[in-house]
């Protein structure tokens, strides 16, 4: 190791009893079990589903209930443990107790709390359980923690309870105690991409994740919409707005990230006043608690930003031409007399053929009230703080694929062609496939926000929607054939090869190997699971799992379910199936816990068998060529540096 380097890590270690406890700290936490960790995929805004798996720990902490009480406590009991420690605030507010009953009930209650806080502990070290627990409590909640089984015990409990009590303080310290442990059965999270759209309050979902430590993204093409837009790429502004506008979630615009959309309402009331805009009706699957708009006027929005929007792509479209041979630019097909669009030797009538600002010369141009009202939104995606945090957020975070513990996950597809091989695809002059293909589209995406460079801004919108995009993985996004064509057969979207060839174990072994695993598993999301068709999470006898089963609500009713949390702990690699979220919360206590099935068991994986060993192990060499270096007094020691 170069010198300059060794005095670099003196400065953290100065002397040699630093180094040998740093040594011995270091191969005890590779002797302990893994971490447990959480792969959830396609949230899609939806934030009180998603917020229900981390307090739950997607049936975790249920499991752990059951094993730990089976004998102390019935089955409705532990249903009852479960729910308090998933929303103990609400469960205290409802508690019918009063007076003494009340106090017994506290100090039972806590007993079993530090019992299974206890027990979710025991795989990670005294640092790592302290650095979790909230502060304002952390010595009393160590205490408890560390205290042995010995008939004092109950005494020391009863006595801090007690105190508790007469400081007036034992619900907020119950409320931390259930709060750590849903962060202590939680050790690292996986989002295979698709934060964004379709559900009301993305902005949520990310806020949580940001107070996790350890967390990765795996960009979905929604999340790269998003990000495109922060980076001010028009026609992605025009599509999250008009997505966002489809589903009447303005909550999200205009609360969560304080976007103007004044210039767009304006624009729409007056182009489209006597417009029905029958087509462009949204979806209403939540209501807006803040801005309660009339959806006729959020129809028209949703039309006005729709042919903004089909402007701006066949403007890109024309930009590049090499990159989007594929591409049919539809505005520029229409016959305004006939009111048809012709396409190939077919003749197809429109059915909405309102289209006041196309003209008929140059039907890709934007009027001046257009012009003005996107440079309005530009400047609010651009100028949005909190948008612009969740997206700093989201690349310091989130890659196009990610290896970890022998598992591959990406969001979409590796592309292949129909032989079942990796597809050669051309990226800025570049032929690639694989692996690199995802590497330089991951490069992309980064000196888009780094670097402002105009290509690769606009190079986020082929990761949205092109054929031959990994995150999208299909022939096309059909948006104007939806909004203004009856045909079903130019409506259809159809798959990447590369879904047809992963019902093979020879696809996904070759896969694997391609991305330098030899044994593991490819994590997928982005096509939810049809449980009602018969479609099962797990393909190629285990070694693929897709677990984007719908937990958006746009979905639940083609799925016939609500997704899935894929967990690896150091035993087990579990499936665990969600109910819907609001039905699961009608339906009272049965139904708020994920069922957990375990897929695989495995002898007990400790740190020294995964990533994070490998990590540790080099830093355990690093030491001890600088405990030589003090022996040898190549290095000065410091005892107060």
């Amino acid at each position: 190791m170069e010198q300059r380097y060794l005095e670099l890590l003196a400065h953290r270690f100065v002397n040699k009893q630093e180094v040998i406890s740093e040594i011995i700290n270091l191969k005890t936490i590779l002797s302990l079990p893994k971490g447990t960790e959480f792969f959830f995929s396609d949230l899609h805004g939806e934030h009180s589903a998603f917020l229900h798996l981390l307090k739950s720990a997607s049936g975790v902490i249920k499991d752990k209930i059951d094993l730990l009480f089976q004998c102390q406590l019935s089955s409705l009991e532990r249903e009852k443990l479960a729910h308090f420690i998933y929303y103990p605030q609400k469960q205290l507010e409802l508690l019918p107790l009063q007076g003494t009953l009340r106090k017994r009930w506290y100090e039972k209650t806590i007993i079993y709390l530090i019992q299974l806080a206890k027990f979710c502990s025991t795989k990670y070290t005294r640092s790592k359980v302290y650095k979790k627990l909230p502060k304002e409590f952390a010595y009393i909640m160590q205490e408890m923690l560390s205290c042995y089984e010995s008939e004092y015990m109950l005494d020391y409990y009863h006595q801090i309870i007690v105190s508790l009590l007469e400081i007036n303080c034992i619900e907020i310290f119950m409320i931390s105690l259930c709060e750590f442990i849903q962060r202590i059965c939680i050790d690292y999270i996986h989002i295979i991409g698709d934060i964004f759209d379709r559900g009301p309050r993305p902005d949520l979902i990310i806020d949580e994740l940001m107070t996790y430590d350890q967390v990765d993204i795996q960009w979905g093409n929604h999340d790269i919409s998003w990000m495109g837009a922060a980076c001010g790429q028009p026609a992605l502004v025009a599509n999250v707005v008009r997505i966002a506008l489809s589903y009447n979630h303005l909550d999200l615009l205009e609360i969560g990230y304080g976007i103007n959309l004044r210039a767009l309402s304006d624009f729409a009331r007056e182009v489209y006043q006597t417009d029905s805009c029958l087509s462009f009706q949204p979806h209403v699957l939540d209501k807006n608690k803040y801005d309660k708009a009339d959806l006729d006027l959020v129809a028209k929005m949703y039309k006005a930003i729709t042919i903004i929007q089909l402007k701006l792509e066949g403007q890109l479209i024309h930009r590049y031409p090499n990159d989007y041979q594929d591409k049919v630019i539809w505005l520029e097909k229409i016959d305004f007399q006939s009111k048809n669009v012709k396409f190939m030797t077919k003749t197809y009538p429109l059915k909405d053929d309102f289209l006041p600002t196309v003209s008929h010369v140059t039907p890709l141009i934007l009027t001046k009230k257009e012009n003005q009202l996107m440079e309005t939104l530009i400047y609010s995606f651009q100028k949005s703080q909190r948008l612009q945090n969740h997206i700093h957020f989201l690349y310091t975070h989130g890659h196009m694929y990610k290896t970890m513990n022998q598992n591959l996950m990406f969001h979409g597809c590796i592309p292949l062609d129909h032989n079942g091989n990796f597809k050669e695809i051309l990226i800025q002059g570049k032929i690639l496939k694989g692996k690199a293909l995802l590497d330089e589209l991951q490069c992309i995406a980064k000196r888009a926000y780094y670097e402002h460079k105009q290509e690769d801004i606009d190079m986020m919108w082929f990761l949205w929607c092109s054929s031959s995009s990994p995150l999208f993985g299909k022939s096309q996004l059909t948006l104007f054939e939806k909004h203004f064509l009856d045909d079903k057969h130019l409506q259809q979207e159809n798959m990447d090869p590369y879904y047809k060839w992963i019902e093979k174990e020879s696809t996904c072994q070759m896969i694997l190997n391609h991305f330098g695993i030899t044994k593991g598993h490819i994590i997928n999301g982005h096509v939810p699971v049809r449980i009602k068709d018969g479609q099962k999470p797990i393909k190629a006898n285990g070694l693929l799992y897709v677990i984007d089963g719908g937990i958006s609500k746009a979905y639940q009713e083609k799925t016939g379910n609500a997704g899935y949390t894929l967990i690896f702990d150091s035993q087990h690699l579990k499936l665990a199936q969600h109910l819907p979220y609001q039905k699961s919360a009608k339906e009272g206590l049965l139904c708020l816990t994920p069922k957990v099935e375990i897929i695989q068991t495995y002898l007990r994986i400790k740190n020294k068998d995964c990533d994070i060993g490998n990590v540790l192990k080099s830093q355990i060499n690093d030491l001890k060529e600088l405990l030589v270096a003090y022996q040898k007094g190549i290095v000065k020691e410091n005892s107060f540096y």
